[in-house]
């Protein structure tokens, strides 16, 4: 019964978690470039009463053996980078990635992050930033007295002023790629921070060595399905309870052995 108790409260730690993964995707639903994440679990080690393969009393091979498991935990927490609706806007500045790549951010303290929101905007010196005010990496800066400005598939930056005839090219949006992009970490804010489990990074041109093309004046938006989530909110709950109930049921078969009278 003891067994029992561990195991089932396991479940329910686990279930906990699940629908901590689960609302974290439901608190995003309309967070530009937000990948949702899913809960992996695994069981944990076993008991082995009687192994597979021994030989009984008779001289006969018992063919399966007698293994009872202690529950189960969460394992991981991936990523879902699968490709998010794309949102029109009238902003140039606004960019999306069709196809795979991240945009690299500039962080305060010199370290790079990375990120699948292209909401960007200018600050006072022009630079393209994001909506935190952390500049993009290479910087871009826009001239104040540009009139257009225009971001080709491939990244480049095309702006034009009232007295142009044609339009002045002032940088290029790279995009970064890795070999497991579900090793990166989550710092908040829509960016990642490499780690060893993702790879060395790949900085290239948009549309080449795999990279995705750039799309302006459009937004990818979460990739979240909100009736999946809905479906598996249910299901973790279900779970929850029926691993509430086995621990009930389990109390209430020790409270009968401990009543018992001679």
């Amino acid at each position: 019964m003891m067994r029992a108790l561990w195991s089932s409260a396991s479940g329910m730690v686990a279930q906990q978690r699940h629908i901590d993964v689960i609302s974290n995707n439901i608190a995003n639903v309309n967070t530009v470039g937000f990948k949702g994440s899913r809960a992996d679990f695994q069981d944990l080690v076993y008991q082995v009463l009687k192994p597979a393969g021994a030989i009984n009393l008779t001289g006969a091979q018992i063919p399966t053996g007698i293994e009872i498991g202690h529950g189960t935990q969460l394992v991981a927490t991936p990523t879902r980078f699968t490709p998010g609706d794309m949102m029109g806007t009238d902003d140039p500045l606004d960019l999306a990635i069709q196809g795979s790549g991240f945009f690299r951010i500039q962080l305060p303290d010199g370290r790079k992050a990375y990120t699948r929101a292209g909401s960007f905007t200018r600050d006072s010196q022009g630079n393209l930033v994001t909506p935190d005010g952390l500049r993009l990496d290479p910087p871009v800066q826009i001239p104040p007295e540009a009139t257009e400005v225009s971001i080709t598939q491939e990244g480049l930056v095309l702006t034009k002023n009232p007295q142009d005839i044609e339009q002045t090219q002032q940088g290029m949006i790279q995009l970064a790629l890795f070999p497991n992009p579900r090793g990166l970490q989550h710092a908040g804010r829509g960016l990642y921070t490499p780690s060893e489990a993702a790879g060395a990074e790949q900085l290239g041109t948009p549309g080449q060595d795999g990279l995705g093309f750039i799309q302006s004046r459009m937004l990818e938006m979460s990739n979240v399905q909100i009736v999946d989530e809905m479906v598996g909110l249910i299901i973790a709950q279900r779970a929850y309870e029926v691993n509430a109930k086995a621990i009930q049921t389990a109390d209430e078969m020790l409270s009968i052995a401990n009543n018992l009278r001679r």
